[in-house]
This record gives structure tokens, sequence and C-alpha cells, in this order.
């Protein structure tokens, strides 16, 4: 009877208890995790007897052992979680797992959740922690493992945790399936925020604004919320859209960290409404907050040389393009072409010899980089083909031949390639034109002109300039 008597009186103080236990168990945590952030020469000596009152109660333990932990002290954060082990208890696992996770040992930190599974197969956390930790070595053994906890847990909403893997995985149609699967009302603003970014890089950007638009209705003051926004806003060209949600994004979201591409966001939409000026303010104050990464601060010259450009001041926009030019340690032949063509659409608002000068400008430049790409084929034609229109621009009437030992190079390089593209040949066929007209009209020489035409028809026989030619 007595044993009985006991069995029973224990069930029902456990049961009538429990509230008062667990937060006995808070607050003997609390005091550890005090007493450790303390850093008093007792501490360790006041931790040891917390432990010896709860040497049975692993919740107790593991909470002394992950305090130890966030103060980055793993070593007694492992004596702790070992501690626990000892009890069979599932948590004290995880912790172990985490502890080798911080070590970057993660086998072992998958070994020790599969142990957690082991001792207690409704741990949740156990699974969840496995699947992110083994999803490098196994991606398909992860998924299994969260649908293995969907069997044991009915409940428990692991479409959100898959979805999390394909996320982290750059598996972007998948990670949107499972984020679909979730319901809006059960993600938190930073899981709200990457299914609307997956939807936004996708291109689908009226179902990432969907989301966004729901989830800041519980998320105003959400900056990644915010900044999908404006992201989904600049890409429809939804320019008014786009200043308010840059103008919650920089002035009504919490603990925004604001990065380069936002004030690049943000920039656009003024420029999309026209103010150049609050577009150039906004770069330049993204140049201030990025001063620590050059080649992001570099980018925002670029964007400011744009935006001046956009605005009509050419000096602006030059002087911000050389200083990005300066500032490129790998300059790209775009990068030169740019520049050029800058001169050259410039040359447009110019008349006279201004004109002619801005043209010229803007050869050199393509001078330049036929000079620093002398190598690359491909480039060397563009840079021909394109130096000889300039100069077919600069001496209308050919009398000074300017684009002539221009278009020589070109042809002799086109010609000499075995297989042709279509881009070739309309790059020969310009050339030929050009002496065709040269022959014809500067040196009245038809044999030579017919000659050009020729090889004109050989490659274009409809074209009309030679057939007219051919008919002299």
């Amino acid at each position: 009877m007595k044993p009985i008597k006991y069995v029973f009186l224990g069930a029902l103080m456990l049961s009538m208890s429990a509230p008062v236990a667990a937060q006995e168990e808070k607050a003997a945590i609390e005091q550890a995790e005090q007493l450790i952030k303390s850093g008093s020469p007792d501490a360790e000596k006041e931790i040891k007897s917390i432990y010896k009152k709860n040497k049975k109660n692993g919740e107790v333990i593991v909470g002394i052992g992950r305090a130890y932990m966030e103060a980055r002290d793993t070593a007694n954060a492992r004596v702790y979680a070992e501690y626990a082990a000892k009890l069979k208890y599932s948590p004290a696992y995880v912790l172990l797992g985490d502890l080798a996770a911080l070590a970057d040992d993660g086998g072992g930190a998958a070994k020790y959740y599969d142990q957690a599974i082991y001792f207690d197969d409704t741990n949740a956390e156990a699974y969840r922690k496995y699947a992110i930790i083994y999803s490098r070595i196994s991606f398909q053994s992860s998924i299994d493992k969260l649908e293995q906890l969907r069997s044991k847990v009915p409940g428990y909403p692991v479409d959100l945790p898959i979805a999390r893997l394909y996320d982290n995985a750059g598996k972007i149609d998948e990670a949107i399936k499972y984020y679909e699967k979730v319901g809006l009302d059960k993600m938190e603003a930073r899981d709200l925020a990457m299914f609307a970014l997956k939807y936004n890089l996708n291109k689908d950007y009226d179902k990432s604004l969907g989301v966004v638009e729901n989830a800041l209705k519980r998320f105003p003051r959400s900056s990644s919320l915010n900044r999908v926004g404006l992201m989904n806003a600049i890409a429809k060209e939804d320019f008014d859209s786009a200043l308010n949600y840059g103008d919650r994004l920089f002035n009504k979201s919490d603990s925004v960290e604001l990065k380069d591409m936002d004030f690049v966001n943000y920039a656009k939409a003024y420029i999309g409404k026209g103010s150049y000026d609050e577009a150039i303010s906004l770069y330049r104050k993204g140049m201030e907050v990025s001063q620590a990464d050059k080649d992001a601060v570099n980018n925002l010259r670029k964007e400011i040389s744009d935006a001046y450009m956009k605005k009509g001041d050419f000096n602006g926009a030059v002087t911000e393009y050389r200083a990005y030019l300066d500032n490129t340690s790998n300059k790209t032949a775009s990068d030169y072409s740019t520049l050029a063509e800058m001169y050259y659409k410039h040359a447009a608002d110019l008349q006279g010899e201004e004109q002619i000068a801005s043209i010229k400008q803007a050869d050199d430049i393509y001078k330049e980089l036929q000079e620093r790409f002398a190598s690359n084929e491909d480039v060397v034609a563009y840079v021909l083909n394109r130096r000889g229109t300039l100069n077919v621009i600069m001496d209308p009437d050919s009398k000074q031949g300017l684009a002539k030992p221009i278009f020589e190079q070109l042809m002799q390089m086109m010609e000499a390639k075995a297989n042709r593209t279509d881009s070739d040949n309309k790059k020969l066929v310009t050339a030929y034109r050009y002496m065709l007209s040269y022959d014809l009209l500067v040196q009245d020489n038809k044999e030579a002109a017919k000659a050009w035409a020729q090889k004109i028809l050989a490659i274009d026989p409809e074209n009309e300039q030679a057939k007219a030619v051919m008919a002299l």
C-alpha cells in the first residue's frame, strides 16, 4: 500500500506544483545567467551550488550550459551539457550539437542532434537543426528529416523550415512552393521578407508586393519588408510607391541598417520623378554610409554620373564618371565605351567646332580602349566600327579621309575571320560602303566603287546602294 500511495502522491504533487517548478527553474537559470555576466570571481562556485540543487533537473542544467555558451565560454558550456546528457535529456544533445556547430564540426553536430531525436522523437528543435547542418552533406536527407518531424508531430508547421532550407540553398521555385503552404499569418517578419524577396527574384512583382502589403499590417516598421517593397516598386517603375517605401525604409523602420543598394533604389525613385538633386544627395549619403566598401562607393559615383547626365549637367556627369574610372582597378571595355558615348551624346546638344571637339573626345577614348584591349578581337572590331562612324561624322564629305585607315583595318580583321557572324558581316558591309563612297565621290573612280559594290552584294544581295553603283 505504501509504495502505491507514494506514487499517487508524487504524481499529484508533480501536477500541482508544475507551474511553481517552472518558475523555480526559470529563476535558477536567470540567477546563473546573471552570475556569468557579472564576471565575479565567485561566480563559478555559486553556479556549482545551483547545479547541486538541480542535479536531476535537465532544464536548469542545460540553461546553465546555454548561458555559458552565450558568454562564449564553450568549455563550461560543454561541461554542463554533458551533465544533462547523462540524464538522457534530449535538449542536452541539442546544446552539444550547437557547440559542435560553433566549432565548425558539422558531422559532430548532426550526430548530437540525431541523438536528441533518439531520446525525444518530438523534439522539433533537434529536427530543424539537424536538417540545417546536414543540408551541406545531403540536402534531400535534410528534407526527409523534416518530413519525419511532420509524422511525429502532426500539428508542427514543417513547411516553414523546409522553405527556409530551399531558400538558403538558392532553390527559389521550391522555396516559394513551401512558403505558399505556410500561410502569411504563421510567419514572422523575417520569413515574410524572404518569401516576398523570392517572388521579386522571380520577377513576380505583384505577388511580392501582395506579401509585403499584407505583412506590413502586422510589421509596419520592418526594414526588410519595406526594403523589398521599395525594390518591387522600382522594378515596376511605380515611382510614387517607391518614394513611399523609401520614406518608410529610411525614416519609419526599426533597427534599420541601410545598405548602398537602399540608397540606389530610393534615389531611382526620385530620378523617376525628375528630382535629380534629391537623388544625387541620396547617392552621396550612400557613399558616406558605405565608405568602408570601396567598390560600393565607386559604384555610387557611377550612379551620380548617370543622374547628372539625366539632369543635363554634362560637366558634372563627366567629372563623376572620370572619378569612377580613376577608382576602378579592373576597367572593362564597357567602362571606356560608356565614357566615349557620353561625349558623343553630348555632341548632339552642340554645334560647330564644339560639336566636333566633343566627337573627337569620344574618338580619342575609343582609341585608348582599342590600345588597352588590343588582344581582344571582338572589342577591337567593335571599336573600329564605332570609330569609323565617328570619323565619318567629323569628315562628312570624306575629303580628309579620316575614316579610311580605320575601316581598312576593320576590313582586314573581318576578311581574315574564317567563320564570320551576322554582326561581323554587318561591320564589313559598313566598311565596304564607306570605301565605295570614298572612291566614288572623292576619288571619282567608278571601277573601284563597283568593286566595293560587288563585295557588298556578296553579303547583302538586296543592298540598294550597291545596286545603284553597279548600274552606273
